[in-house]
């Protein structure tokens, strides 16, 4: 497959030659440059429109630059941003009961990132092991899956089965089991008395969208609960209305032991994420066992609280159960030798093709549509949850010209 030759602007091609000198190589973005944004449209620096599918992975599911948010920031702003938890602030209690009200979960610990929630829930599962489980020092056991992307720290890294990610950062940080995704069996081999938890994606967002055989988070949380190992799920990209339900797990209507939640907590205005779980997994915590400066932060709860009710007001989850199995049909009646699969869950698509996913990614691009590839031959499909059907239409005509002319 060509993509189309498009001339590239002086501006355009100012700020990517600034970008290329001055910053370290660790993305490979699309070549737009985009200005601003509203809803599932985001504008270049020429003025061109574009529909979002990414969705910044998720984390604007409440759309780009939403009112209400805005007003938050600016009200929040203007009264305090920052406290560090040395003090305490009046919207970090707010945020977190309406986190427990929301969720059901006993307890939050608040941190930034997704990958700082996900190392969070590393120590917490360690600690709890030798705290509470029993388990001796130093041997504490976590079990992964294949195909996992749970962010880029050294210790996360570590438990990665993509070698790109590993390459290069060791020595790498010991004490974790890696297996095949959705293999119960296997889950049940390395499962030992050292064993304190399982963390996975209910569904995998890097890998491809790849959702595990039916009735598996079920049963591996079954397995988890009576060999007393902690169940722990990734929802920073799944969460949050993605797949049709307020969470993922909740298509098998399980409660995991410690879940795990970023992204779209903030509706894109500012990093927010956060570890729930139960009194008994969070209370292992003393006061200076783990903390962060920005964590709990009084504008980032304050935006959250926000971002959590547009959400349920909007009725996203509803918009993306109901938009996403309609936008799925369509895009499974695509006919084109180019395609492998097309799967997913709410409005979460990846389009498997049989060859690089790259050129289709430029091309839709010139007609208007922002997706991004991910290992090399999956198109990720994640518009703002906001998006209407109309906006989806008007996506699907220039995918299918896409896919199906090439």
């Amino acid at each position: 497959m060509t993509t189309p030759h498009m001339e590239i602007s002086t501006r355009t091609q100012h700020l990517i030659d600034l970008e290329t000198e001055f910053s370290a190589h660790n993305y490979h973005p699309l070549d737009v440059v985009i200005e601003r944004a509203e809803g599932v449209w985001v504008y270049d620096v020429e003025g061109k429109r574009y529909l979002d599918c990414l969705a910044a992975y998720s984390a604007v599911n409440q759309g780009h630059c939403h009112p209400r948010l805005l007003h938050t920031l600016h009200e929040q702003a203007q009264k305090i941003t920052l406290t560090s938890r040395a003090f305490r602030n009046e919207q970090f209690p707010l945020f977190c009961k309406e986190l427990h009200d929301l969720t059901g979960f006993d307890m939050v610990l608040p941190m930034n990132s997704g990958a700082e929630a996900v190392e969070t829930a590393l120590k917490t599962a360690r600690k709890w092991g030798y705290k509470v489980k029993g388990i001796p020092a130093n041997q504490a056991e976590i079990i992964v899956c294949a195909g996992n992307f749970h962010g880029r720290t050294l210790s996360i890294v570590s438990f990665s089965s993509d070698e790109q990610y590993r390459d290069g950062f060791g020595p790498l940080t010991p004490g974790f089991k890696i297996i095949p995704y959705g293999d119960l069996q296997a889950l049940r081999d390395a499962i030992t008395p050292n064993t304190c938890a399982f963390l996975m994606e209910p569904i995998q967002g890097e890998a491809g969208i790849v959702i595990p055989p039916a009735g598996f988070l079920r049963q591996a949380a079954d397995l988890c609960r009576q060999n007393r190992v902690l169940f722990m799920l990734d929802e920073i990209q799944s969460g949050l209305g993605r797949t049709g339900k307020l969470f993922a797990y909740m298509h098998e209507d399980i409660v995991p032991d410690v879940l795990i939640v970023g992204k779209a907590l903030a509706g894109g205005f500012y990093p927010v994420s956060a570890v729930l779980a139960s009194r008994e997994i969070l209370g292992v915590y003393k006061p200076g066992d783990h903390g962060s400066t920005f964590g709990g932060n009084p504008l980032g709860c304050a935006l959250a609280r926000t971002a959590l009710r547009i959400i349920i007001d909007e009725k996203l989850v509803e918009r993306s159960a109901e938009l996403g199995a309609e936008f799925l049909a369509r895009l499974q009646s695509l006919r084109s030798p180019a395609i492998k699969e097309v799967r997913g869950r709410g409005l979460w698509i990846g389009i498997e093709l049989h060859g690089k996913a790259r050129p289709y990614c430029e091309a839709l691009k010139e007609e208007g549509v922002l997706c991004k590839e991910t290992h090399d031959h999956v198109i990720r499909i994640a518009p703002p949850l906001v998006v209407t059907r109309e906006e989806l239409d008007w996506a699907f005509e220039r995918i299918a010209k896409v896919l199906e002319s090439r």
